[in-house]
């Protein structure tokens, strides 16, 4: 049986909502109170639960709450939620940037993090001095370093920017060369939040085949966030769903990627009228929408290659008319890939206006290039500058297999995303 690595016994961590630190005065004093006559804190028996969808009444709120778990070596653990969920802090606990309220952590070997864009690195030091202070942290030797120092380099493709302090890195740069140092230092667990995202498509691809590749030949532990499903599934071996600062399930990747869909669609069975979890002013916000053919039939599913409509309905709390409006859907597949964004300001459409009350906005798709499945739209508004409403996975849709190429037969589902429209020719010959 192979090695524990990671070992998480009732974890909690717990904030104080708009203080930094403890808090106030009189709760130090309460706390050291309690803790000379050998009681436990007070506080810790008070707090909301992480939920943003409900209106808490404490003041302190449990980010995480009793959480357990074990991770072997050479396993690779996906952690996935929504935002909020408490994913992020339970890594910066783990990598020991932030310390829990209360439970006990146990790693065996050496941690290396990639958490955000910014930490890690010192601004005014050179890419150079970067990777020898960040192996020394890790406990390396200087000969060691400069063993691995030209894989880095290498692989971060930062060379000619290697002497430059990594403050005048764009962000795309600093996360090629933070993943090469945190890879390639050899540590013994690897802890990766979503600040991959930040990469371009190829090196994102490099970054995940570079992370499969130490864990199955370097036997190392990884631990992995992210809203990309299919590349979790893809690197992945076990999986664990963070749901309001607890551990929904735990289980093989498959399982637990399959039960956050389901729970995903039945939240949308909730009105977006009604839906808390949302960003923004809420001086405009989308209360319903609606699925409906070119002639306006409504419709609980689209088809591929028909003209469709989405059609949005608003309330415009302030009363008055509003410009410079922008409303932006971002469509994902089911496994949380990006396909593509709709604005309408990429079309040149910037002159519009929404009066005060109720208003709508229809949006016209012609010829539906999507494959037979299921899509998940997030929504954001912004509105004299300011946004307004942005919610995650405000809504799904399913598209039926259609007549996309008007031949008489249907696309079967499972063979891609996107539809489009090409010829053949057949020559005698080169042609």
């Amino acid at each position: 049986m192979r090695d524990t690595v990671i070992k998480v016994e009732n974890l909690s961590k717990q904030y104080r909502l708009g203080e930094i630190g403890t808090g106030a005065i009189s709760h130090d004093i309460n706390r050291w109170w309690h803790s000379i006559r050998g009681k436990e804190d007070p506080y810790l028996k008070i707090g909301d639960e992480n939920d943003r969808s409900k209106k808490g009444q404490s003041e302190y709120v449990w980010a995480l709450k009793n959480i357990d778990f074990e991770v072997k070596k050479g396993e690779v653990l996906g952690i996935i939620g929504r935002n909020g969920a408490g994913k992020s802090t339970l890594l910066k606990i783990l990598s020991r940037t932030t310390a829990p309220t209360k439970g006990e952590i146990k790693l065996k070997g050496r941690v290396a993090s990639l958490l955000e864009v910014g930490t890690g690195f010192h601004p005014e030091l050179s890419g150079r001095d970067n990777i020898f202070l960040n192996g020394a942290i890790l406990g390396m030797s200087k000969s060691e370093i400069s063993s691995k120092f030209d894989e880095i380099v290498d692989f971060s493709g930062v060379e000619r920017y290697i002497d430059t302090p990594v403050k005048r890195y764009s962000s795309g740069m600093y996360v090629r060369l933070a993943f090469a140092v945190a890879a390639h230092l050899e540590p013994e667990i690897l802890i990766v939040d979503e600040v991959l995202a930040v990469g371009d498509a190829e090196f994102q691809k490099k970054c995940l085949g570079k992370m499969k590749d130490v864990s199955i030949h370097d036997g190392r532990t990884i631990l992995f966030v992210s809203h990309n499903l299919l590349a979790v599934q893809n690197l992945c071996t076990k999986g664990i769903l963070m749901k309001n600062g607890h551990i929904a399930i735990e289980n093989n990747i498959q399982e637990v990627v399959q039960f956050y869909n389901n729970e995903s669609t039945s939240l949308k069975g909730i009105s977006l009228e009604e839906r808390k979890d949302r960003g923004g002013t809420g001086f405009l916000k989308v209360n319903s929408f609606e699925l409906r053919r070119e002639n306006n039939e409504k419709v609980k599913s689209l088809t591929s290659g028909e003209n469709v409509k989405i059609v949005l309905f608003f309330k415009n709390e302030n009363k008055i008319e509003l410009k410079n409006i922008l409303i932006a859907l971002g469509i994902d597949d089911m496994y949380g890939t990006r396909i593509t964004h709709i604005n309408n300001q990429l079309t040149n459409q910037i002159e519009a206006k929404i009066s005060g009350g109720e208003n709508s906005v229809e949006i016209f798709i012609s010829n539906l290039p999507f494959m037979p499945g299921r899509y998940d739209v997030t929504i954001f508004i912004e509105a004299n500058g300011e946004v307004t409403d942005w919610v995650q996975n405000a809504f799904s849709f399913t598209v039926d297999a259609g007549d996309y190429y008007e031949t008489g037969r249907l696309i079967p589902p499972g063979q891609g995303t996107f539809l489009m429209k090409y010829d053949f020719k057949f020559y005698s010959g080169f042609c």
